[in-house]
């Protein structure tokens, strides 16, 4: 009689923890990057009461009598299933869609989220917004923008309000230089550069014909004793069309690149210029620039995030430049995760250590700018558990009643 009640008590007990599970549940219905949890129960060792037997003569075999000692919880799983995303049309938020975690510094180590809920705090870092933990990945160099992603991740950093300029290097000019042209004159344009400190100097492109489908060219300063252009050197050569008036080749051969150098401590520039879209036909002559790589000074005022993780700063003057690539860790058993809350994640024993890498490699899920990953928990799903749970409840409790009155017939029987 003993062992119905104690069954019974730990029964509800474990049924106390499938609701509390479940009120967990639906109480994370919209929180940011929750994963549902399941509760599993197990039954507990058999008492046998008599071992089973073979068949022998002539006689059938008899099978184990046993009574269970009742059940236990056997464990909660964690589903990481991929929750809805949600547009948030805020380009900070991010969204892993696959599997995956983030990589946050906690201080005494790694955690791990699936919520992607970012911004800048005041040093420049960006951070996970509702703990303040810095996200981890690498840092793209300040000159170049690449990346290294073979050394250790740590945080990226987004400098808003940063100024930079950028040296002209490249100029891309477009136009014609008339064929009809007597041998010995020339066409000459003013053009625009920039050096490091994002100065704006003045150039002359001068291009002279020496022959039928060859032009000299050279490079000079329009506004000399008045300028900060100190010298130019490397700035002459030619331009060979063919019969059609079609660009050939230009010289030097090793690349057009007149050198400037500047009063204003900027560093010396080599400027290629790029003839290709000039042509010789008959008509009007003029050259001009289509495009040139050189900037003024902007500030960084926003920065973007590609379905690769590259977080991309936009400066005033058209800048895009690469800040650096968030970092995704994936497990080899995610189930085995333990929660930290905050919606954090730790790994444990049987979770299999961090593989960290780039999103959309290896397995890894690629992350989605403007959105979050909601919860992934199915309210259909867990009031139908609810209900499973308050039926296992209320027959276990029924079951102590139904003792308790068997008790009570037993003590009767000794009045």
């Amino acid at each position: 009689m003993m062992r119905s009640l104690s069954m019974a008590i730990a029964s509800l007990r474990n049924h106390q923890t499938f609701m509390d599970v479940i009120s967990s549940n639906i109480a994370n219905v919209n929180t940011t990057g929750y994963k549902t949890a399941r509760v599993q129960f197990q039954e507990l060792l058999s008492q046998t009461i008599r071992g089973s037997s073979a068949p022998r003569g002539g006689l059938g075999g008899l099978n184990p009598v046993q009574i269970s000692l009742g059940m236990a919880l056997g464990g909660i799983d964690t589903f990481f299933t991929q929750g809805s995303l949600k547009d948030t049309g805020r380009l900070t938020d991010l969204a892993i869609q696959g599997d995956g975690f983030f990589v946050l510094n906690s201080g005494d180590g790694f955690a791990y989220a699936r919520d992607g809920n970012l911004d800048v705090g005041l040093d420049g870092s960006l951070l996970h917004l509702t703990t303040g933990l810095k996200i981890q990945g690498w840092s793209a160099d300040p000159n170049t923008g690449a990346i290294d992603t073979t050394q250790p991740i740590g945080n990226i950093n987004v400098p808003l309000g940063q100024r930079i300029a950028r040296a002209t290097s490249l100029m891309d000019l477009q136009g014609n230089v008339d064929a009809s042209t007597a041998i010995g004159d020339s066409v000459s344009s003013r053009m625009t550069i920039y050096d490091s400190l994002g100065t704006e100097h003045e150039i002359m492109l001068t291009m002279t014909k020496s022959s039928a489908n060859t032009w000299d060219w050279s490079v000079s300063d329009p506004n000399a004793g008045s300028s900060d252009i100190t010298s130019i050197s490397n700035n002459s050569g030619t331009v060979t069309y063919d019969a059609n008036g079609i660009f050939l080749s230009s010289t030097p051969a090793a690349g057009t690149t007149p050198h400037l150098t500047f009063s204003t401590g900027a560093d010396p520039a080599d400027v290629s210029l790029d003839f290709t879209n000039v042509t010789q036909l008959v008509g009007y002559g003029d050259i001009s620039v289509s495009n040139q790589d050189g900037l003024p000074p902007g500030s960084l005022t926003t920065f973007t995030m590609s379905t690769f993780g590259e977080v991309n700063g936009v400066y005033s003057n058209g800048l895009t430049r690469r800040l650096g690539q968030i970092a995704i860790a994936k497990f080899l058993n995610p189930g085995g995760l333990q929660k930290k809350g905050q919606s954090l994640f730790a790994p444990s024993a049987n979770s299999g250590s961090a593989q960290i890498g780039l999103p959309g490699q290896d397995g890894r899920g690629q992350v989605s700018s403007g959105y979050l990953e909601m919860s992934n928990v199915d309210l259909a799903q867990q009031f139908t558990s609810m209900i499973t749970a308050e039926r296992g409840f209320q027959a276990n409790s029924r079951v102590i009643t139904a003792s308790d009155q068997m008790l009570q017939e037993l003590v009767n029987l000794i009045r």
